[in-house]
């Protein structure tokens, strides 16, 4: 048997991989920290030379991870081809996640949650660049070298009335439910036979960046880039040094502007799909509340997997952290700016014992968000 993780998104240490004396494989293992960094949860491997051999492995420092409670009631991703992921139980026992799994082929991939691979992003950028609706930017590099991507999705005309909206995904990257997300987003904004997606078109233009963190993503990080820099506290002051991706997407939306934006995430603990608004600035008031209220509760109507109930508790007003993307970004615009968070786990209303929280699901959610998008900029809230 063989354990190895050196590919996209792999991610974990060997601690023992052997076949005991009554025929049981034994695997112990370690999750590796982010670079210059003490986080660490994501994780990636395959197993090889195992089939019909019964497994059990077990993460030895799941307990001491970023975020212990994501590990319980959790059920680990599994693929024999990288493309259908399904899902295994595990338990988490004094900080030890483990599983016992006999494979049916000669290797076995594990991960965290569906990988989305740098190779898979660039196929989804070369892809969209056919549809005459897309432009592409490439607005400068990784610490990595690693392209930052930028599209813009747009009717070809100049009504000079057309609102702006920015959506970005992945600034941590372990959360690959946001690029599956950012996938199904660009191919219904790219879909000209849709009725609805060209009406959206017709009144706000769309500029994505569909991973904003490819170190890490490539790295198999949890939360960092390549110099260990939470994306997501970088934004009040970022530098090309430490985080070049955040300094160089916030310098592309402020020559832009923006009316709408939307910060696609994952949560690891909580086992739903919902938003958090920027509730903390101290311009907080009745008609930015009204906006985020009709938005949330319209996307409930949309989607059955999402709800407003459950989620993040709201920060006091005055209180906003403002090193975060969406609320250094509606604080200097005065727009509507949401984070949306779906689970690794599952949505406890409408699980899916096979799949969990999925690929396909956060695909089709993002369809509902754009839906939601439409709705919104009709209601005369904006």
């Amino acid at each position: 048997m063989f354990i190895s993780s050196n590919f996209d998104s792999g991610n974990i240490e060997v601690i023992s991989c052997e076949v005991i004396d009554d025929g049981v494989g034994k695997i112990q293992l370690h999750i590796r920290k982010d670079a210059h960094s003490e986080f660490f949860q994501w994780f990636h491997f395959r197993l090889s030379g195992a089939r019909g051999v019964r497994c059990t492995l077990k993460i030895l420092n799941a307990g001491a991870a970023a975020y212990p409670p994501g590990f319980e009631d959790y059920r680990v991703c599994y693929s024999y081809d990288r493309d259908s992921w399904l899902r295994h139980p595990t338990k988490l026992e004094q900080g030890v996640l483990s599983f016992d799994f006999k494979p049916d082929c000669d290797s076995v991939y594990f991960a965290y949650f569906a990988p989305y691979s740098m190779e898979r992003h660039h196929d989804l950028i070369a892809k969209s660049s056919q549809s005459s609706l897309y432009s592409h930017r490439l607005l400068g590099q990784s610490l990595d070298g690693q392209d930052l991507d930028l599209l813009r999705i747009g009717l070809p005309d100049q009504n000079e009335n057309k609102k702006t909206c920015w959506i970005i995904a992945r600034q941590h990257p372990g959360e690959s439910m946001a690029q599956w997300w950012m996938e199904g987003c660009i191919e219904r904004l790219l879909d000209a036979d849709d009725s609805g997606t060209q009406a959206l078109l017709g009144r706000c233009n769309f500029y994505l960046v569909p991973n904003m963190n490819p170190d890490g993503s490539r790295r198999g990080h949890l939360r960092t880039n390549a110099a260990g820099r939470n994306l997501n506290r970088e934004w009040i002051d970022p530098t090309m040094e430490a985080s070049p991706e955040v300094y160089l997407v916030k310098q592309a939306m402020n020559e832009t502007g923006m009316d709408l934006m939307l910060d696609v995430h994952g949560d690891e603990s909580l086992p739903y799909c919902f938003i958090a608004g920027t509730e903390g600035l101290s311009s907080w008031n009745e008609n930015k509340q009204a906006q985020l209220d009709f938005y949330r509760t319209t996307l409930s109507e949309l989607n059955p997997d999402f709800q407003t109930e459950k989620g993040y508790p709201p920060k006091q007003q005055g209180q906003a952290n403002l090193t975060m993307s969406t609320v250094q970004m509606a604080d200097l615009h005065s727009c509507l700016a949401m984070t949306l968070e779906m689970p690794f786990k599952d949505t406890t209303a409408t699980a899916d014992e096979k799949f969990g929280w999925s690929a396909q699901r956060s695909k089709l959610l993002a369809h509902s968000c754009l839906e939601a998008i439409q709705k919104y900029l009709v209601s005369g809230l904006l």
